[in-house]
C-alpha cells in the first residue's frame, strides 16, 4: 500500500529538520554556542514533532488493524483520515464492516429460522482435537428439555445424561433411529433422533434433530381434526344457507293476505329444495357414522380365490360396459383371516375408484395381483389411469374429500379403517404409467 502524502510529509520535515542542525552544526563550528544552543532547541522541537507524527500515523495502522483482527467494528475514525493517508485501508476496513453486517444479519436470520421450528435443533462444534462445543441450541430444544443454553457439551451432560449417552454411543456418526430416554423425573420417552456430520475448513459441526413422538402424533391428530371440521363445516353450510334462505323466503310468502297462483310454486319448489337438502344432510351424517362406528370385524379363514371370485362377480358387468381390460394375476391358493364382507367392501371400493380413474383413457386396464413378503400379505389394485395429482397426495385418505361430482367422500377413509382395523394397512403408489393401492394384511 502506498500512501504518498505520508511519505511527502516525512520527506519534508525531514528536509526541514536538516536545515538548521546543519545551521547548529555550523554555529558550533565558529564557537556561536549560545546561538547553536538555541538553533538546537528548534533542532529538538523539529525532531519532537516528526516523533510524534510518525508514531500517530503508526498508531492508527494498529488500531485499525488490531480492529480488523479481532473482528470489532465498533470504532468510528476520523472522517478526515478517510481522504489522507488511510483512503487504501479505510476502504479495506469498510469492506470487511459490510461483510460482516450481513453476515451478523444472516446469523440472527438463521437462529430466528431455528427457534420457531417445533424440532429440538442442537449444533455442536469443534476444532481440530478439541472437546465438542454448543454452537446453537434452539428454544425448542431448550424448553422441549427444560435446559439453559449452555456453551460446552461436558455441561449439557449434567442436565441430560441420558441423552448425551445415547448420542456419545454413536460416536458423533449420521443415523436416524428412535431413543428412549428419561428427562429429569419424568417417564421414558421415545424421539425420533436425527443426526448429520458435516467438516469446514478446520471446524467440525455436529447436528442433532430430535422429535417427539407424541408431539408428531399430536400434531397430525390436530391437523386431521382441523381438516375435518373444514368438510364439515363447509357440507353443513351448503345445505343450513339455502334452508336458512328458503324458509325466510317461505315466511315472506305465508304473511301476505292473499297467495296467487307464483306463490303456491313457489312454495311447493322451495320445500321440495328444503326435503332435497335435509336429505343430503342425512346421508352426509349417515356416512359420518360409518366411518365413526365401524363394528368389529369378524375373522375366518378365507381363500384369497374366493374373496376375489365374488367381487369380480359383482363387479364384472361395469367393467365389460366400461370396456376396461382385467389382468387378474391372483391364483393364490392361500387362506387369510378377514372380515369376508368387509374385505369385499375395501377391494369393490377400490376397484370403483379405478373405473373412474380411467373413464377418460382410451385403453382402458386394470390390474389385479397378490404377493407375500417378511410373512405379511399384499394385495395390489392397479389401473393405467390418470393418476393422483400431486396437490391432493395428502389428502386421498381424509374424510369426505372427494374429487368425483357424485362422490361422498368416505370410501376410502372407510377402507384404510377396515384393513387398519384388520392390523393392517392402506397405502398407495403412484406414478406416470400407473397407479397402485395395495392392502397389506398380517
Amino acid at each position: 500500500m502506498k500512501n504518498w502524502k505520508f511519505y511527502n510529509a516525512l520527506f519534508a520535515r525531514i528536509l526541514l529538520l536538516m536545515i538548521p542542525f546543519f545551521f547548529c552544526v555550523f554555529l558550533v563550528y565558529k564557537e556561536l554556542y549560545y546561538n547553536a544552543i538555541l538553533v538546537g532547541f528548534v533542532v529538538f522541537l523539529l525532531l519532537s514533532e516528526m516523533y510524534f507524527f510518525v508514531k500517530g500515523q503508526t498508531l492508527f495502522y494498529d488500531k485499525m488493524l488490531l480492529s480488523i483482527l479481532q473482528d470489532d467494528f465498533s470504532n468510528n475514525f476520523p472522517e478526515e483520515s478517510n481522504k489522507e493517508n488511510f483512503r487504501n485501508l479505510f476502504l479495506l476496513y469498510d469492506k470487511l464492516k459490510v461483510q460482516r453486517q450481513e453476515q451478523t444479519s444472516k446469523e440472527r436470520v438463521y437462529q430466528s429460522i431455528l427457534n420457531n421450528i417445533d424440532t429440538a435443533t442442537l449444533i455442536l462444534e469443534k476444532e481440530g482435537g478439541e472437546d465438542w462445543n454448543l454452537f446453537l441450541m434452539n428454544d425448542c430444544f431448550s424448553n422441549l428439555f427444560k435446559v439453559p443454553k449452555v456453551s460446552q457439551w461436558k455441561y449439557l451432560k449434567n442436565y441430560l445424561p441420558s441423552l448425551c449417552e445415547e448420542i456419545e454411543k454413536t460416536d458423533f456418526t449420521e443415523l436416524k433411529t428412535a431413543i428412549s430416554i428419561k428427562i429429569e423425573d419424568q417417564d421414558l420417552q421415545t424421539f425420533v433422533l436425527q443426526t448429520s456430520h458435516t467438516k469446514m475448513y478446520d471446524k467440525e459441526y455436529f447436528i442433532i434433530l430430535l422429535d417427539s413422538i407424541q408431539r408428531v402424533i399430536e400434531k397430525k391428530e390436530k391437523e386431521a381434526w382441523i381438516n375435518l371440521m373444514k368438510i364439515i363445516s363447509h357440507e353443513l353450510m351448503n345445505s343450513l344457507t339455502p334452508i336458512r334462505a328458503l324458509s325466510q323466503n317461505l315466511l315472506q310468502i305465508v304473511d301476505q293476505e292473499e297467495l296467487e297462483e307464483d306463490d303456491f310454486e313457489d312454495i311447493k319448489s322451495s320445500i321440495s329444495t328444503i326435503i332435497n337438502r335435509s336429505d343430503h344432510l342425512q346421508v352426509f351424517v349417515e356416512n359420518y357414522r360409518k366411518l365413526a362406528m365401524l363394528p368389529t370385524p369378524t375373522k375366518k379363514m378365507t381363500p384369497i380365490k374366493v374373496l376375489f371370485e365374488d367381487c369380480l362377480r359383482v363387479m364384472s358387468p361395469i367393467l365389460k360396459t366400461e370396456d376396461i381390460e382385467l389382468v387378474n394375476e391372483i391364483n393364490s391358493s392361500r387362506s387369510i383371516l378377514i372380515d369376508k364382507s368387509q374385505i369385499e367392501q375395501v377391494i369393490i371400493n377400490l376397484i370403483t375408484n379405478s373405473i373412474y380413474a380411467l373413464k377418460e383413457k382410451r385403453e382402458k386396464k386394470m390390474f389385479l395381483s397378490s404377493y407375500t413378503e417378511n410373512n405379511r400379505f399384499f394385495i395390489a389394485i392397479s389401473d393405467n389411469g390418470k393418476g393422483i395429482d400431486t396437490e391432493i397426495r395428502d389428502k386421498v385418505f381424509l374424510p369426505f374429500f372427494t374429487t368425483r361430482k357424485d362422490g361422498a367422500g368416505i370410501g376410502l377413509t372407510l377402507s384404510k379403517n377396515i384393513i387398519e382395523a384388520h392390523g393392517g394397512y392402506l397405502s398407495y403408489q403412484t406414478d406416470e404409467e400407473k397407479t397402485s393401492f395395495v392392502i397389506c394384511l398380517i
